[in-house]
């Protein structure tokens, strides 16, 4: 890349020969200074200010433009540079693209500039944009082998999960399944219990009757027992009562009879001992009317 100092030069002659002023060398002298200073869009500014129309001025231009990192105005500029060194300006175009990473355009900028001469500096930028576009095929490559490897991961994954969606359906619909069954054999296990609740139930109602029932048999054997028991009683009672009625009355105490009774007792004691027994005699009357006039023979006067 030439120097702007040795450019400013060839602007100087070129404008006292053609212009004949001293305005152009002023504002190439500022651009210059700015282009020292690192205040390249100020130098780009003042160049493109001069009035003249030249391939020098266009590649300084570009120069300047290079320095601030905007390629593309750089690479334009260049393209205008018709006339100056070819090899420098196809080198400085080359450049531009190799910083932009375009590196095919480098390559064959750097091999125009080859055709013009030789030169060490345009070899060496030309070997290492090659070595770079081998890199950047060979990153390619593998990008494209690891993209390819990516998508069989993928399409294996997408695979292995579709395998998992059809095991976790199969088990989903096999667990549904079991909780069908579950519910029915639950359900079934639920009418079973209610049935044997019901037969239960049914059963302690039948064994509830079948002890009322008892209980009231038993209640009525033991009314009958009681009954029997009464009848028993009151019919050893009556036995009783009769034998007791066939039995002479206890007299009265002696304290307790009245002197008729006493004198009723006294009597019948007598007919008693006369008679040679120790009871009343026994009234016998015959079965139908006795004849008129006759009189019993076992009539007594009182």
């Amino acid at each position: 890349m030439r120097s702007i100092k040795s450019i400013i030069v060839l602007l100087l002659l070129s404008s006292i020969f053609s212009y004949g002023g001293l305005k152009d060398f002023e504002t190439i002298d500022r651009a210059n200074s700015a282009y020292q200073a690192k205040e390249y869009a100020k130098s780009v500014e003042l160049l493109e200010s001069i009035d003249t129309h030249s391939p020098q001025k266009e590649y300084d231009i570009g120069n300047a433009l290079y320095k601030d990192k905007k390629y593309d105005e750089a690479i334009n500029a260049y393209e205008k540079a018709e006339g100056v060194d070819e090899l420098s300006r196809q080198y400085n175009i080359g450049n531009s693209y190799f910083k932009q990473k375009k590196l095919d355009e480098a390559i064959e900028s750097y091999e125009k500039a080859l055709k013009v001469r030789d030169d060490e500096d345009v070899k060496f930028n030309l070997n290492l944009a090659k070595k770079e576009k081998k890199k950047e095929e060979e990153k390619k490559k593998q990008q494209k082998g690891e993209d390819k490897d990516k998508k069989k991961d993928k399409k294996d994954k997408k695979k292995e999960e579709k395998k998992k969606d059809e095991k976790k359906k199969q088990k989903d619909k096999k667990e549904d399944k079991d909780n069908q069954k579950d519910k029915k054999d639950s359900k079934k296990n639920e009418g079973d219990t209610k049935k044997n609740d019901k037969k239960k139930d049914q059963k302690q109602k039948e064994e509830k009757k079948e002890d009322k029932e008892k209980k009231k048999e038993d209640k009525d054997s033991k009314q009958d027992k009681e009954g029997q028991a009464n009848e028993k009683s009151k019919s050893g009672k009556n036995a009783k009562d009769k034998k007791d009625e066939k039995r002479p009355k206890q007299t009265p105490k002696k304290s307790e009879m009245t002197k008729e009774e006493k004198e009723k007792e006294q009597e019948i004691k007598r007919l008693m001992k006369k008679m040679g027994q120790k009871k009343t005699p026994t009234m016998m009357y015959k079965m139908g009317e006795p004849k008129k006039g006759e009189r019993s023979k076992y009539a007594r006067p009182w």
